[in-house]
C-alpha cells in the first residue's frame, strides 16, 4: 500500500484551530473538548457516552466561563441525579417519602401484554415494572430495543392491592441519542475534506491524530470497521498498551468486550434452555480480548464460530439463527514480528484449538497492530472530538448500507483473489468507505486507498495460511486492475520483504540447508552443521535428531567415501553433528541424505553452493526416495531465501503439481543416487 499517497497528514497548531472550528460550527451540540471528559471520568464512574452527551449539551463553547460554568452543571447533575448501584435502596427512600424525583439511569421498556400497559426496567436503580406512558415509547423507540440512559422523573404511589409497581415515570429526557439525525451528519461531513474528517474521527475516539503518521491512522482508522460492517471478522495482535481494546470498551454502547476469553456457546451464540439468542444477537460487535486465553467450555464451541463467522448464522438444536454482529480479536504478541515471520506465522498467539486454516480463513481483515505505538499521555487528545454516543449512533445507522460496489466503478481484482478474499476485500473497502464518505461521495483516488488497505490486510491473513495449511493457499499474491489504463498493480505485505533464513553467499563447510516434514507433519527448514576435527572415526550428536537415520548416514559415508575422494579419511578425523531447528517444528521425519552430503563437506573442508536446498532422502543401502508433498516444500524453500534446489530424479513426476511461477524461481539440479547428490551440492562436475 502506498502511504506516501495517503490524504492523512495533519501536523500544525492551524490544523487543529480550523478542525475545531468546523467540529463546533457544524456539529453544534453534538461535540465535546476531549480534555473535560477525561477530567470528570477520574473522578465518577459514568458511561463515557453518558458523560460526553451531558458535556456536550453544557460545555460546547470556546468561551472558558461558559465552560467553567457547564462543568459546574454537569457534576451537580450528577452528584446529585446519577443512580450507583450501591446505593440504589437510598433513592428509592428518597423518591417515596418526596413523591418524586429525578434521576439518571438506563431505562428499557418491555409491553406487558396481561396489562397493556408498557413497563420500564431502571438498570441501576434495580426498579422492574415501572409504568410508562405510551407517548414517550413512541417518541424513543430505542427504549425498547437495548435501553437509552436518561434523565427520569419517577414518582412513587403506593395503593393497597394495585397489580403493578409503585413507581411510574412521570416523564424522560434521553442523555444517549435517541435517533440520528444522518442527513445532517452528511450535510456537516461535506464541510470537511477527507483529511480533516479522518481526523476528526480519530479525535472522537480519543486519541490525538497530529501523534500519528498516516499509516498509523489507517490502523486506528480499521478498528472502527466491525462498528458500521455487519458480521465483519477482524484481527489484530501486536505489543501490549497500544490500545487495542479501547474502542470496543469505552468508545462504543453497541460493543461488548469479552474479557478473559472463557465464555459458552450459550452465552455467546444460543441458550437452548432459555430459547434466548446470546451476545452475537445483542450486540453490533462482540470482542475477544487476549486471544490467548479463548476457551469454549463446550467441544463443538469453535466449529459453531466459524460457521457464524463464514455465513452469519448458526443451528442450535432445530433453530437456525441470524444475527449481524462482527467478530473481534484482539490479543498481544511477545517476540518480534521479525522472529515470527522467519520461524513460524503471526497468527501463533492464538489457543492451540483454533491453529486451523478453516477458522483463520474466516478473517476479513489482519491489522498489524505492531505498527502502532504504545500510548502515552500526548495521544489522547485534548481538542474537540464527536461525542461518542453521536460517533457510535452514527456507526450503527452505516450497518444499513454497503459501499461494496464502489471498487467495480473503476478497478477490478487480479485472479489470485479466490471467493473468500473478495468478499472479504469489498467488505473492508466498504467499511473505510462508510467511515470516510459516508455521504457516499468519494473519487477514484480514495477508493485507490481503501482497496489497497484492504488487499493488504487479507493478503496477511492470506501468507499466514499458506504457513499454516500450505499449497492451498498459495495465491497470496494479491493485485487490482485500474480500468482506465489496464496496468496491474500488486500490494504487498511489508513484514514479509528481507530477512531470509538462508543467507547470501556460501556456507561454512559442512553446513547444509533441507527441508523435511517436522513433527506438525508440515514442511520445515532445519540447518545441519557439522565440525570434524583430528580423531579416529567417531560420531557424535546434539539437537533434535534421530540417530539412527543419522548412523546409517555415517556408514554409508566410510563405506563409500573412496567414490567421493581419495582424500577422504574416516579413520582419522571425529565428527560432530548438530540439528538446528530453523521454524521450531521439532524433529525431522528424514536426514540421512542431507547428513550424509554434510559429513562429505565437512571432510573435504568445501563448502555447499549458496543458497541451496537439499530435498528428498536415502534409505541404508543407498536407495533414493523423493521428496514429500513437493509443491509446499518448495514454497517453504521460497519462503527462506533458497535460491537454488538440489532435487532426486524421483521427484520429477511431481513437478506437474508445483505452479510453474513457483519451479521458475530456482535453479534446480537433480540427482540420481548419493554420490551424484554430493558432487552437484558441491559444485563439483
Amino acid at each position: 500500500m502506498n502511504t506516501e499517497t495517503m490524504p492523512i497528514e495533519n501536523t500544525n497548531a492551524q490544523s487543529n484551530l480550523e478542525l475545531d472550528d468546523l467540529l463546533t460550527r457544524h456539529f453544534a451540540g453534538k461535540v465535546v473538548r476531549k480534555d473535560l471528559t477525561k477530567l470528570i471520568k477520574e473522578g465518577a464512574n459514568v458511561p463515557v457516552y453518558v458523560l460526553e452527551y451531558l458535556l456536550g449539551m453544557y460545555c460546547a463553547s470556546d468561551d472558558a466561563q461558559v465552560i467553567e460554568t457547564g462543568l459546574q452543571n454537569v457534576k451537580r447533575i450528577l452528584a446529585e441525579n446519577y443512580v450507583r448501584p450501591d446505593e440504589a435502596e437510598k433513592i428509592k427512600s428518597k423518591i417515596r417519602e418526596s413523591g418524586s424525583y429525578k434521576v439518571i439511569d438506563k431505562v428499557t421498556v418491555k409491553l406487558n401484554e396481561k396489562r397493556d400497559v408498557y413497563e420500564a426496567l431502571l438498570s441501576n436503580l434495580n426498579v422492574k415494572n415501572a409504568e410508562i406512558g405510551d407517548a414517550h415509547v413512541r417518541e424513543f423507540e430505542k427504549l425498547l430495543v437495548g435501553g437509552i440512559w436518561c434523565i427520569v422523573s419517577l414518582r412513587y404511589q403506593y395503593e393497597e392491592g394495585q397489580k403493578g409497581s409503585p413507581f411510574f415515570v412521570t416523564d424522560l429526557k434521553p442523555i444517549q441519542m435517541p435517533n440520528t439525525d444522518m442527513e445532517g451528519l452528511f450535510a456537516g461531513r461535506r464541510e470537511f475534506n477527507n483529511e480533516q474528517w479522518i481526523d476528526a474521527l480519530i479525535r472522537s475516539t480519543g486519541m490525538e491524530p497530529t501523534c500519528f503518521k498516516s499509516r498509523v491512522k489507517w490502523h486506528l482508522l480499521a478498528r472502527m470497521i466491525p462498528l458500521v460492517e455487519n458480521n465483519y471478522n477482524y484481527c489484530e495482535l501486536g505489543p501490549r498498551g497500544t490500545g487495542k481494546s479501547h474502542i470496543y470498551k469505552e468508545i462504543s454502547p453497541n460493543s461488548i468486550l469479552v474479557s478473559g476469553g472463557q465464555t459458552t456457546v450459550a452465552n455467546l451464540f444460543y441458550n437452548m434452555s432459555a430459547r434466548k439468542v446470546g451476545l452475537v444477537g445483542l450486540w453490533d460487535v462482540v470482542a475477544f480480548d487476549e486471544v490467548a486465553g479463548i476457551n469454549f467450555k463446550d467441544h463443538d464451541g469453535i466449529q459453531i464460530m466459524k460457521d457464524y463467522m463464514a455465513s452469519g448464522s448458526f443451528s442450535r438444536g432445530r433453530e437456525s439463527i441470524n444475527a449481524n454482529a462482527s467478530m473481534v480479536f484482539v490479543g498481544n504478541i511477545n517476540q518480534s514480528v521479525e522472529t515470527m515471520v522467519k520461524t513460524s506465522h503471526l497468527l501463533a498467539p492464538f489457543p492451540e484449538a483454533m491453529i486451523d486454516s478453516a477458522f483463520f480463513d474466516r478473517f476479513h481483515a489482519y491489522v498489524p497492530g505492531w505498527e502502532i505505538p504504545k500510548m502515552r499521555p500526548e495521544f489522547f487528545t485534548n481538542q474537540y472530538g464527536m461525542i461518542v454516543d453521536y460517533l457510535a449512533e452514527f456507526a450503527r445507522e452505516m450497518r444499513k448500507r454497503s459501499f461494496a460496489d464502489a471498487i467495480d466503478k473503476w478497478f477490478r481484482l487480479g485472479n489470485n483473489l479466490n471467493q473468500r478474499d473478495t468478499i472479504a476485500v469489498r467488505r473492508t473497502t466498504s467499511g473505510l468507505l462508510k467511515l470516510i464518505a459516508p455521504h457516499g461521495e468519494y473519487d477514484k483516488e480514495l477508493v485507490r486507498q481503501c482497496l489497497e488497505y484492504a488487499l493488504e490486510t487479507r493478503r496477511r491473513v492470506k501468507e499466514q495460511l499458506k504457513k499454516i495449511g500450505g499449497m492451498e493457499f498459495y495465491d497470496v499474491h494479491f493485485s487490482y486492475i485500474d480500468l482506465e489504463d489496464n496496468q496491474e498493480r500488486f500490494v504487498t505485505v511489508p513484514e514479509q520483504g528481507g530477512g531470509s533464513l538462508i543467507p547470501e553467499g556460501r556456507s561454512n563447510p559442512g553446513t547444509l540447508y533441507t527441508i523435511a516434514m517436522g513433527g506438525a507433519e508440515v514442511p520445515s527448514l532445519y540447518r545441519i552443521e557439522i565440525q570434524s576435527m583430528s580423531g579416529s572415526g567417531k560420531l557424535s550428536i546434539s539437537g533434535s535428531m534421530a540417530r539412527e537415520q543419522v548412523k546409517v548416514a555415517f556408514d554409508y559415508f566410510k563405506a563409500n567415501s573412496g567414490r567421493i575422494s581419495a582424500a577422504i579419511h574416516t579413520n582419522e578425523k571425529d565428527f560432530h553433528l548438530h540439528l538446528v531447528e530453523m521454524q521450531n517444528s521439532g524433529q525431522p521425519e528424514a536426514t540421512t541424505l542431507a547428513s550424509f552430503i554434510a559429513l562429505c563437506s565437512a571432510a573435504l573442508a568445501k563448502p555447499m553452493q549458496g543458497q541451496m536446498v537439499v530435498m528428498g532422502d536415502m534409505s541404508l543401502g543407498g536407495t533414493i526416495t523423493p521428496a514429500r508433498n513437493l509443491a509446499e516444500t518448495l514454497q517453504v524453500a521460497f519462503d527462506a531465501g533458497a535460491k537454488r534446489i538440489l532435487l532426486p530424479m524421483s521427484s520429477v513426476v511431481d513437478i506437474p503439481s508445483v505452479p510453474g511461477e513457483l519451479f521458475a524461481k530456482f535453479q534446480t539440479s537433480f540427482f540420481s543416487d548419493p554420490v551424484d547428490a554430493v558432487f552437484k551440492a558441491l559444485g563439483v562436475d
